[in-house]
């Protein structure tokens, strides 16, 4: 069950306690920590592998090098099947007590053999390990590579913040698959030094997690036209479970990427809020059944009754649904649109809003690097929305020019009614825009203004 390193103490300690765990597999460079966490908390742990100098603190300590004394050939595991639990993946939102992912050995097998299946993934083939261990992507690297003898390349922290280091590894690793998060991608063609570098030898690039701007994407499958590139969606709960293998010619102004098509190996339905079947050209939610599928989350019963949906087959026997919580649109050719989050879906003043929606219409303004919206709760119970930009260049353009951008774009009461430019997003560990933190400051600001 992978940790994150840099998460808080309390959220770390609140993991330990809610999943069980006896021994913790650390290094000396979090030694301070785990002496505030063993003694202030007082973590029942039976265990510390890694550490011997934390200090007196009730917990037997097994340093590396008695590892490395210890038989190379592990024992057999007794009575092991494929429904057993492997692992679990905890959520890495910054509100709210994480859940924890219950993945099998099934789930997670079905997973790595269909996807270096899908990318032709071979023993030549050198992967990139972007994603840190507590971050769903990384069983992509960790799992498909070694499944087939290929080569995982892992990218040190430092080279993920400086861009011309990371794409100056990337040509002396020689690597073949890439696999992150789009921000990570649009820092690579934005400062990379691309056109200084040869990266001939990616085959595929794949990306996933949140929307790819057409402009920066267009970009990219300029500078790297030898290069394969997929969206892959799919939530933690079921892995992977769509790709779509986006054309050559895909131009800049382009709406956002689909989703693509259902993997062979699992099945979606969309459906509406009674839980009828969509057709093909009408929104509702994903479903998705697949043998990627998690088992549930580790201890949280309530949680499991409404993260599955049943669909009685026979009089006994139900097909079991995950339900993703995304708002799709299934087009005629079977393709996925993507239109939003069920919960980034937000009602104003009567009217429904997708703000992810509002999102795409910032990053479309030309001297927009990146966007990121909320709703912040007002005092009187409503909802105002409200956006942070990015700019390419500091102070390239004012708030007034956006306000205006955007009007030509979205209705009236769909429009931010602040619009805020930072030099950089706050980013949860995966890379992703912590939005959560920006809604908040911005619910500080106005109560701390409403004060004065």
């Amino acid at each position: 069950m992978p940790l994150d390193p840099g998460a808080p103490l309390p959220r770390i300690e609140g993991i330990i306690r809610h999943c069980g765990i006896r021994c913790l597999v650390s290094h000396s460079a979090k030694q301070r920590e785990l002496r505030d966490l063993l003694t202030n908390a007082l973590i029942p742990l039976d265990g510390l592998i890694g550490v011997t100098d934390v200090g007196a603190v009730g917990v037997e300590q097994i340093s590396w090098d008695d590892v490395r004394q210890l038989p190379a050939k592990a024992p057999e595991p007794d009575g092991l099947t494929e429904q057993d639990l492997a692992y679990i993946m905890y959520t890495s939102g910054s509100t709210g007590p994480p859940k924890g992912m219950m993945h099998t050995h099934h789930s997670g097998l079905s997973y790595a053999g269909a996807a270096a299946s899908l990318y032709d993934v071979t023993f030549e083939d050198r992967l990139s390990n972007h994603s840190p261990l507590h971050f769903d992507m990384s069983t992509f690297d960790y799992f498909s590579g070694p499944l087939v003898g290929a080569c995982t390349v892992i990218i040190p922290e430092a080279y993920a913040k400086l861009p011309a280091s990371l794409s100056q590894l990337i040509e002396d690793e020689r690597l073949s698959v890439w696999y992150s998060v789009p921000f990570a991608l649009i820092q690579l063609l934005l400062h990379g030094a691309l056109s200084q570098r040869d990266l001939s030898a990616l085959r595929h690039v794949m990306f996933g997690g949140e929307p790819f701007p057409s402009k920066y994407l267009a970009g990219l499958m300029q500078r790297l036209p030898n290069a394969q590139f997929c969206n892959v969606y799919g939530p933690a709960e079921v892995n992977q479970c769509t790709y779509y293998f986006v054309p050559d010619d895909w131009p800049a102004d382009a709406p956002p990427v689909p989703l693509g098509k259902i993997w062979d190996n699992a099945e979606g339905i969309v459906i509406d809020e009674a839980g009828g079947l969509q057709k093909p050209g009408q929104a509702g939610e994903l479903l998705i059944r697949s043998p990627t599928m998690m088992r549930g989350y580790w201890n949280r019963p309530e949680l499991n009754a409404h993260a599955f949906y049943e669909r009685p087959v026979t009089e006994d026997v139900n097909d079991r649904f995950y339900r993703t919580g995304d708002l799709v649109i299934e087009q005629e050719d079977g393709e996925l649109r993507f239109l939003g989050r069920l919960d980034r879906q937000v009602k104003v003043r009567g009217f429904r809003i997708e703000l992810d929606e509002v999102e795409s219409a910032l990053v479309s303004h030309r001297l927009v690097e990146e966007a990121a919206v909320y709703a912040v709760p007002c005092l009187d119970g409503t909802l105002d929305i409200q956006a942070s930009v990015c700019l390419k260049e500091p102070g390239a353009c004012a708030a007034d020019e956006l306000v205006k951008h955007l009007a030509g774009l979205l209705p009236g009461y769909a429009n931010p009614s602040h619009i805020e430019t930072m030099d950089a997003f706050p980013r949860t560990t995966s890379g992703k825009i912590d939005r959560n933190l920006l809604r908040d400051q911005a619910l500080k600001q106005r109560e701390q203004g409403s004060q004065a």
